[in-house]
C-alpha cells in the first residue's frame, strides 16, 4: 500500500491510511475485526492476521528515523498512528509495535552507526526487536540488576543471569540487554548490549517458559537465562557504564508516547458502552437516557480529552524542550495512566454484569478493561514515576515555580512544524528547570475574557496557579528525609498537586495556542472547561462531577462523534468504514 509522507499536519493522512487499511473492527465480515481479535485472545495468542496486516502497512518503518529509511519524524504522528492499533487490539499495539519501538529508541540514542543500520534493517523488514530491562527480583530498581556481562579472560563479555517478563524475547531477532558490567556499586556499573539472536544456540535452551497474564494475554512475555555465554565486546550499546543513563533518557520518550497511545483503548471502550447502553432498556426507556448514565459518559469523555491534552503537550515537549522532559515524562505516566484506569472502571459499572461477557457484540470491552491495566505498571510503575519526581521538587521550587522564561512560541500549536526527535539532546535530569507549570498563570492572564461562558476555567485554573505558589513555599524547605522512598504520604501528595498544575497548564496552553485552528471544537472553551473540571484536585478523592451545562455539552459531543464515526480525541478524524481494505 502507498503510505503518505510527513509534513505539517500530514500525519492524519498516515493515520487515516492505517485506519482504512485495518477496516471497521465491528464489521462481522472484516477478517481483522473484533470477533477474530477476541478469538485470538481466548487462545492467548497474538492475532496473526492482524500482524500480517501491519506487515503489509509496514508499521516497523514508523519506528525508524528517516535518515535510516523509515518514516519517524514526529512523535505525535507515531502516537496518532498507534492509537488506530490500540483502538482495536492493545496486544497488537504492544506485542507487534510498541515493544520494538521501546527497544529501538535505545539504539537511536546510543548505538553505533552499524548498530543503528542493523536495527533499522530489521524493522523495515517487519522483524522485531526486544528490550530486556527487568528482573523479577528487582522490578523497577534497575540499579539492583544482577544480570552480568563482565569481561572474560579473552576480552569477550561473559553473560550470566536471567532476564524475565520480556515482551517478544523469543520472537525477536535482536535484543537490547541491560546488564551489570561492573560489580562495584554506583550508577556507572551498568551498560546496554545489542544481542543478535543469530548467535544463540539453535536448540533454544536459553529461553525460560512463557509468563501467562490476565491482560494482554496474547503478548508473548518470556525470559532468557545465560551461563558463561560469550559475546564480542563490540556488542556494547553506547559507552561502557552508561547503560542506566541511556535507559533513563530513553524513558522520556517511551513513557510519554506509550501512555498516550493507550487513550485509543478508552476511545473504543466509550463507543462500546454507548452502543450497549443505547440498546439496553431500563425502567421503560433506553439506559442511555438515564441522567446518571449520561453523567458518567460525559465525564469519561472529558477524562479522555484531559489525557489527550496532557500527553500531546508532553510529546511535543520532547521535540521542543528536551532538557525539561525528564519532568514531563514521569508526570504524564503517573497522571494519565490513573485517569485512564479509573475511567475504564467507571464505564464497567455502567455495563454491570455485561462488562465481563466474553461473547457477543460488546465482548471487546472485557478485553480492553484487562489490557488497559498495563497502563499503570507496564514499562514503569506509577509509583516509580512519583518517586522520581519527589526529590526534584525543592530545586524546581527554587528555579522554576517563581517564574520562568516563556516556552517556545509554537510550543502548543498543533499545526506547527517540529524539529526531528532529539535523541542526542535528552538529559537525565532537568536540573530544576521546566516552564510548563509557570505558563498556566501567564496564559490565564493573557486571556482576561476566558471563563466568561464557563467560570470554572478561571476558578480551577486560578486555584492551580495559586497552588503552585503554595507548593513553591512548601517544597523549598522539604528536609532530605522527605525526598526518599521513605517519605511520608504528605510529601508524596506534593507530587500529586504539582502534576495537577502541569496537567492544567497543558490544557490551558493547548486551547490558547490553537485559537486559529480549523476545527471549531478545539477552539471552543467547552472542552477546556470540562477537562479542567476533571483534574482530581484532592490526592485521596475522585474528580468532581461536571457542571450540568458542561455535562450536556460533552454528552452531545460524544454522541455526535459516535454517530459520525469520528475519533474522540482533540485531533478529529474519520474512523474506518466498511469499504474493502487496500492490500
Amino acid at each position: 500500500m502507498t503510505i503518505p509522507t510527513s509534513g505539517p499536519r500530514a500525519f492524519p493522512h498516515r493515520a487515516d491510511a492505517i485506519e482504512q487499511h485495518l477496516g471497521d473492527p465491528r464489521d462481522p465480515g472484516n477478517p481483522l475485526g473484533f470477533r477474530h481479535i477476541l478469538a485470538a485472545d481466548e487462545r492467548a495468542e497474538m492475532f496473526a492476521d492482524g500482524e500480517r496486516a501491519l506487515d503489509a502497512y509496514g508499521l516497523g518503518a514508523e519506528f525508524v528515523p528517516t535518515q535510516y529509511g523509515g518514516r519517524l519524524t514526529r512523535l505525535d504522528e507515531l502516537v496518532e498512528i498507534m492509537r488506530s492499533v490500540y483502538r482495536r487490539d492493545p496486544c497488537l499495539g504492544l506485542g507487534y509495535g510498541a515493544s520494538s519501538f521501546i527497544a529501538s529508541v535505545n539504539v537511536w540514542t546510543a548505538g553505533s552507526e552499524e548498530q543503528r543500520r542493523r536495527v533499522a534493517d530489521l524493522l523495515l523488514r517487519n522483524r522485531k526487536v526486544a528490550v530486556a530491562y527487568h528482573e523479577l527480583a528487582h522490578g523497577n530498581d534497575m540499579v539492583g540488576t544482577e544480570f552480568e556481562a563482565l569481561p572474560g579472560p579473552d576480552g569477550q563479555l561473559l553473560l550470566n543471569g536471567r532476564k524475565e517478563v520480556v515482551t517478544n524475547i523469543q520472537r525477536a531477532d535482536a535484543v537490547v540487554l541491560f546488564a551489570r558490567t561492573d560489580r562495584r556499586p554506583g550508577s556507572r556499573s551498568h551498560s546496554q548490549l545489542l544481542l543478535d539472536k543469530a548467535w544463540l544456540p539453535e536448540d533454544g535452551r536459553c529461553y525460560l517458559p512463557r509468563f501467562p497474564t490476565v491482560g494482554m494475554r496474547g503478548v508473548q512475555l518470556g525470559g532468557m537465562e545465560f551461563k558463561d555465554f560469550r559475546l564480542p565486546a563490540d556488542t556494547l550499546l553506547g559507552q561502557p557504564g552508561h547503560g542506566l543513563e541511556t535507559a533513563l533518557r530513553c524513558f522520556q520518550i517511551t513513557r510519554t508516547t506509550l501512555v498516550a497511545m493507550f487513550t485509543g483503548i478508552l476511545d473504543t471502550a466509550l463507543r462500546t458502552a454507548v452502543r450497549h447502553l443505547s440498546s439496553r432498556t431500563l425502567y421503560g426507556r433506553p439506559a442511555i437516557d438515564l441522567p446518571e448514565v449520561r453523567s458518567v459518559l460525559a465525564a469519561t469523555y472529558a477524562d479522555l480529552l484531559l489525557c489527550d491534552a496532557f500527553s500531546t503537550v508532553a510529546t511535543r515537549a520532547i521535540h521542543l524542550v528536551p532538557a525539561e522532559t525528564a519532568i514531563y515524562s514521569s508526570a504524564v505516566k503517573y497522571f494519565v495512566s490513573k485517569v485512564l484506569m479509573d475511567a475504564m472502571h467507571r464505564l464497567s459499572t455502567l455495563l454491570g454484569s455485561h462488562f465481563y461477557v466474553r461473547e457477543g457484540e460488546h465482548a471487546i470491552f472485557q478485553k480492553l478493561l484487562r489490557d488497559n491495566q498495563l497502563a499503570g505498571f507496564g514499562h514503569a510503575a506509577r509509583a516509580a514515576c512519583q518517586m522520581s519526581l519527589l526529590p526534584q521538587l525543592p530545586l524546581l521550587a527554587r528555579r522554576s515555580w517563581q517564574g520562568a522564561e516563556p516556552l517556545p512560541e509554537d510550543f502548543f500549536r498543533l499545526d506547527a512544524e517540529l524539529p526531528p526527535v532529539p535523541f542526542d539532546r535528552l538529559v537525565v535530569s532537568a536540573s530544576g528547570r521546566e516552564r510548563l507549570s509557570s505558563s498556566l498563570a501567564a496564559n490565564l492572564a493573557a486571556q482576561p475574557g476566558l471563563g466568561a461562558a464557563f467560570p470554572g476555567i478561571r476558578a480551577i485554573g486560578g486555584e492551580l496557579a495559586e497552588d503552585l505558589r503554595r507548593l513553591a513555599d512548601e517544597c523549598a524547605s522539604l528536609p532530605p528525609t522527605e525526598l526518599t522512598v521513605a517519605a511520608g504520604s504528605a510529601s508524596y501528595d506534593l507530587t500529586h498537586r504539582y502534576v495537577n498544575v502541569l496537567a492544567g497548564a497543558a490544557c490551558v496552553g493547548l486551547w490558547r495556542g490553537n485559537q486559529q485552528d480549523r476545527d471549531p471544537f478545539i477552539v471552543d472553551p467547552a472542552w477546556l472547561a470540562s477537562a479542567l473540571a476533571r483534574i482530581p484536585l484532592r490526592p485521596d478523592g475522585p474528580p468532581a462531577r461536571l457542571p450540568d451545562a458542561l455535562e450536556r455539552l460533552m454528552f452531545d459531543e460524544l454522541m455526535k462523534c459516535h454517530e459520525s464515526d469520528t475519533s474522540l480525541g482533540l485531533v478529529r478524524r474519520g474512523l474506518a468504514d466498511r469499504t474493502p481494505r487496500e492490500n
